[in-house]
C-alpha cells in the first residue's frame, strides 16, 4: 500500500507501527452549528479507509474528537442566549444524527475537548518549562522561533510569515505567527484554573493532547481536509515534537476542497449547504458516490448535474440487486473463482494506490456488468462486499424490501411538476388531491420556497 504524505509531498510505502494494526486521528467538528457538505468529505473519506483497512486484515484504533470549547461556541452561545455547554450538547447531538444519516459509521473514541483540559495544561506547562511558550498577562503562546521544524507540513518559512504580516493587533506576541496555548477568560466565558489564571486552552493544543492520549506516542495517520495544514497541524506538530521530541503521526493526509458551481462555498454567495439540506433531496449514497467517485485529494466541484448522476448510478446498483432478487440468494453459499478474485484484486489494487476509491468505484461498475452478462450470483455477493468497503449497500434488507423501491424517482418528479403546474392555475383541489394520493401510498410532499422536496415513508 502507498499513501501521499503531506509532509514529505510523495506517495511512501504505508508501513504501520505495529503490525496489523493501524492508529489514525482524524480532527473532528467544532460543535456551534450543523456540519456543511464540505464537511461531510472527510467524514465520509476516512469512514472508507478504515473499512479498507480492516477489509485487508487490520485492526483500526479510529479517533475523532469533538471540539466543545472555542470561541466559535461562544459566540453561538450570546446568539442563541443559552449557556455554551448546551450549544456544545445541542450540535454535538446534530453532529451524530447527520453523521447516521448520511451513514457515516461512527469512530471508535470520540474525544471532547473539555474532557481533558487538565492534560492541556500539563502539556502547555511542559513547554513553558522547555522555553518553547511564555505567558503574558494570563494569555500563553508557543514561541515559533523557538522550534527549528516550523513549517515542516505547509512548507510556510518564519520569514515569509514575519514580512507578510499585518499589523499586529496583539502587541503581547513576540512573533506574529506565535500561536495561542492558552487564553484567558473574559468576563462571562467558560474557564478552567491553570497555572497562568482562569482561562480556556487553544485549538491546536486540544487534537495533541486527546490523539496523544487515545493513540500513545507516535501514531500512524493524523488526516483531516485540506484547509487544516496551515496552522492547525503545522501547530500540532510543532507542541508535539517540542513537547516529547518525537513525531506526533507517521502520515499525514489531507483531502481537497469542495467547490459549490465552481465557487468557494460562503454564506455571502448563498451557496452554503449544509449536509441536512443536501439530504433533504439526494440519498446518502448518492452523495457518498458523488464524493467517491473522484480522488480524495483532487479538488471536486458540487453541481446540480453530477450529484443527480451519481444518484443515477447508485440507483443501477440496486436495480441490478432487485433484479438479481438478492433477499433471497443472500444466504446462498458460493465460492470466488479465478475471475470473480481478478475483479476483487483490481478494487485492492487501487484502494492500495493511495485509496484511489474513482477506481474501486470502476471496479463494481465491471462486477455489475459481468453479472448483467452471465447472470452469475456469485458478482451479486462481490458486488456487495466490495461496496460494503466503500461504505455502500448499508441496511439492505430494509431497503429492498421496501415495497416503493421500484418506484421511478423520474416518475415521482412527473406527478410533483404536474402538482406544481395545477397550484398554478390555482387549481388546488386536485394538487391537494395528488399531495393526499401520494401520502397514502408512502409519498411525503414537503412545500418549500425553493420547491418541493419528497421523501419516502417507511
Amino acid at each position: 500500500m502507498k499513501i501521499y504524505n503531506t509532509l514529505t509531498n510523495k506517495k511512501e510505502e504505508f508501513i504501520p507501527i505495529e503490525t496489523n494494526k493501524v492508529r489514525m486521528y482524524v480532527c473532528g467538528p467544532t460543535v456551534y452549528n450543523y456540519f456543511h457538505i464540505g464537511n461531510a468529505r472527510p467524514l465520509i473519506f476516512f469512514d472508507v479507509v478504515k473499512n479498507f483497512f480492516e477489509y485487508i486484515g487490520n485492526k483500526v484504533t479510529f479517533v475523532r474528537n469533538i471540539t466543545d470549547i472555542d470561541d466559535k461556541l461562544i459566540n453561538r452561545s450570546i446568539e442563541e442566549k443559552i449557556p455554551v455547554s448546551q450549544i456544545a450538547e445541542k450540535y454535538t447531538k446534530a453532529f451524530f444524527d447527520d453523521c447516521n444519516a448520511l451513514e457515516i459509521n461512527p469512530a471508535d473514541h470520540h474525544p471532547k475537548a473539555t474532557e481533558y483540559i487538565n492534560d492541556m495544561i500539563k502539556l502547555i506547562k511542559e513547554l513553558v518549562e522547555k522555553k518553547f511558550a511564555y505567558e503574558v498577562n494570563g494569555d500563553v503562546y508557543f514561541s515559533v522561533s523557538k522550534f527549528t521544524g516550523y513549517g515542516k507540513l505547509s512548507g510556510k518559512k518564519l520569514e515569509d510569515l514575519q514580512a507578510g504580516a499585518r499589523v499586529e493587533a496583539n502587541k503581547q506576541k513576540k512573533h506574529p505567527a506565535d500561536f495561542t496555548l492558552w487564553k484567558r477568560a473574559k468576563q462571562g466565558e467558560p474557564k478552567w484554573a491553570s497555572p497562568w489564571g482562569k482561562g480556556r486552552p487553544g485549538w491546536h493544543t486540544e487534537c495533541v493532547v486527546m490523539s496523544r492520549k487515545l493513540l500513545g506516542g507516535t501514531f500512524d495517520i493524523h488526516g483531516g481536509g485540506i484547509d487544516l495544514i496551515f496552522p492547525h497541524h503545522e501547530n500540532e506538530i510543532a507542541q508535539a515534537e517540542a513537547s516529547k521530541n518525537q513525531k506526533l503521526a507517521n502520515y499525514w493526509m489531507h483531502n481537497g476542497y469542495l467547490n459549490i458551481e465552481g465557487e468557494k462555498m460562503s454564506k455571502s454567495l448563498n451557496n452554503f449547504f449544509t449536509a441536512r439540506d443536501i439530504l433533504k433531496k439526494y440519498d446518502a449514497e448518492a452523495i457518498r458516490f458523488f464524493f467517491l467517485s473522484k480522488h480524495y485529494r483532487s479538488p471536486i466541484d458540487f453541481n446540480e448535474n453530477i450529484i443527480k448522476e451519481s444518484s443515477q448510478a447508485v440507483k443501477n446498483f440496486y436495480n441490478t440487486l432487485n433484479n438479481a432478487d438478492y433477499l433471497t440468494i443472500k444466504d446462498n453459499e458460493y465460492e470466488y473463482s479465478e475471475i470473480h478474485l481478478l475483479h476483487k484484486n483490481n478494487f485492492i489494487t487501487a484502494m492500495n494506490d493511495d485509496f484511489n476509491t474513482a477506481k474501486a468505484i470502476s471496479v463494481l461498475f465491471d462486477v455489475t456488468k459481468a453479472y448483467n452478462k452471465i447472470k452469475d450470483p456469485t458478482f451479486i455477493h462481490l458486488l456487495i462486499e466490495l461496496g460494503n468497503v466503500l461504505g455502500f449497500f448499508q441496511d439492505l434488507d430494509n431497503k429492498l424490501s421496501n415495497d416503493l423501491s421500484d418506484i421511478s424517482d423520474e416518475l415521482i418528479e412527473l406527478i410533483i411538476n404536474i402538482r406544481n403546474l395545477l397550484k398554478k392555475k390555482k387549481n388546488w383541489e386536485i394538487a391537494d388531491a395528488i399531495r393526499k394520493d401520494l401520502k397514502e401510498i408512502g409519498i411525503i410532499l414537503k412545500d418549500t420556497p425553493e420547491g418541493t422536496n419528497w421523501s419516502i415513508n417507511n
